[in-house]
């Protein structure tokens, strides 16, 4: 099986859709003989910033001198992102060696009776598999919607549980409040595992705080101030250093740890709210130091250091300069716009913007629309995308100038065309279409540098 056959196959599985629940992913694994028992596996879910939590342990763990794999979703560019061991992503002859593999297995389930593995599971089934030919020192592992009955939630033991925080997002299938989501979300704790969360909505940490109490489950908070009233547990405190802030360079902060404090830690990547998913990484570690890993402080220093995270936050350089966000929820954005005043004081912005159907547009709008001095709304690149010119009537009821095009690249080159001078062109929303937006960006780059090239060997 070649690589395209492959992703074909895999991509046909999408008919399945999200039908939850861990039976059918329990019995693909025991037919692959349970590659997952053995991995030492680091489980992250919440609602936003879990990618760059995994990124940053990953990091992390990765400085220290260990084998470290990581498994997220979704994908920007290429379905070989979802898999990589020192960040370095896998083959594509891998792939198609692992489900050509999984292929007869998935097969006979369906002959003798079980459901057809949705895409999701057999991915996840993939990651378990890859990992555990590998030889990986450990498995950093995102939860890839909610948690209860995420695919992921197979893993009877992790080394720690990290739930980044709980806000509203997939209320179509995790519930319409706060303590809804939070108990989805709280499913991936587990008996006697240590539980790290920065989540900082009352209700939410009212139900991780039962489900830790009921499972035995020491949590460590990790707060961005004071440990706050009532809490009398271990916490984590990120202190934001202000000598050098709001450079597109990077951030400072320091973490009063557990067990030590690191005094001006450096984190590559923007924005005030990665620094709270920073100090998450760091209490992490800290948790495998005390179970007898070997995690110097230079590892801390270095892994943050060398953090890489496309799409999130991301600066284009050049006039206009592009700032690439995969804001896809009313959190996310909140935390862009708070970003946008940070780092572009006063000057104006492109908005770029496209949602999938699912979510919050209306607060989405609300919150970003009032920063910008135009909005082009465009169409993601997906089936969940219906009806996405009615985010162009949302940007109308606070915005004068609104554009709807359809195409993705013709809503960039629309955002260059009516750019001002000092202005900046901001594309965020789902990240199909931050994804296409990056690729295009990326694209323009390279023939640019080709185009210099040709000049120089010209002269």
């Amino acid at each position: 099986m070649r690589y395209e056959e492959a992703m074909e196959y895999l991509q046909n599985l999408t008919k399945f859709g999200f039908n939850f629940g861990l039976d059918r992913i329990r019995e693909l694994l025991r037919r692959l003989g349970n590659p997952h028992l053995p991995l030492s596996v680091i489980h992250v879910g919440g609602t936003n910033g879990k990618g760059s939590t995994v990124a940053m342990i990953t990091s992390i763990l990765q400085a220290a001198g260990y084998k470290t794999g990581a498994f997220t979703s979704p994908h920007l560019h290429s379905y070989t992102e979802r898999y990589t061991i020192n960040g370095k992503q896998i083959p594509r002859r891998q792939v198609a060696r692992l489900i050509a593999g999984l292929r007869p297995h998935l097969e006979s389930m369906v002959a003798q009776g079980f459901e057809h593995p949705t895409e999701f599971e057999v991915s996840t089934a993939m990651a378990f598999q890859y990992f555990f030919e590998k030889r990986v020192d450990f498995l950093v592992l995102e939860v890839g919607l909610g948690g209860a009955i995420d695919s992921t939630n197979v893993v009877p033991h992790p080394l720690v549980t990290v739930i980044t925080n709980v806000a509203m997002d997939h209320m179509d299938y995790l519930g319409n409040t706060i303590t809804e989501i939070a108990s989805v979300k709280a499913g991936i704790i587990k008996e006697g595992v240590p539980v790290v969360t920065a989540a900082g909505d009352p209700e939410a940490l009212a139900v991780i705080q039962r489900v830790a109490r009921q499972k035995g489950a020491p949590l460590i908070r990790v707060l961005s101030g004071p440990a706050g009233e009532g809490w009398e547990g271990p916490f984590v405190r990120q202190v934001t250093y202000e000598g050098e802030r709001f450079s597109l360079a990077g951030q400072y902060l320091t973490v009063r740890g557990l067990k030590d404090d690191y005094e001006k830690l450096f984190l590559s990547l923007l924005g005030r709210h990665q620094l709270i998913n920073a100090a998450t990484a760091v209490a992490v570690a800290e948790l495998l130091l005390e179970k007898g890993y070997r995690i110097t402080r230079d590892a801390f220093y270095a892994g943050l250091a060398n953090t890489c995270w496309p799409a999130r936050l991301e600066v284009f350089p050049g006039e206009p300069p592009v700032v690439i966000d995969g804001a896809h929820n009313y959190d996310g954005a909140r935390s862009l716009r708070r970003a946008l005043d940070d780092y572009f004081p006063g000057r104006g912005i492109i908005l770029v913007l496209g949602m999938l159907g699912d979510k919050e547009r209306a607060r989405v709008a609300q919150e970003l629309v009032p920063r910008a001095r135009a909005v082009i709304v465009t169409r993601p690149n997906s089936p969940r995308a219906q009806d996405w010119q009615t985010m162009a009537g949302e940007a109308q009821r606070y915005l004068q100038e609104v554009y709807a095009i359809e195409s993705i690249k013709n809503a960039l080159a629309k955002a260059f065309q009516i750019a001002r001078q000092n202005e900046v062109v901001c594309v965020t929303g789902s990240l199909y279409m931050v994804a296409e937006a990056r690729e295009i960006l990326l694209l323009g780059r390279q023939s640019r540098r080709k185009k210099r090239c040709c000049l120089k060997s010209r002269s």
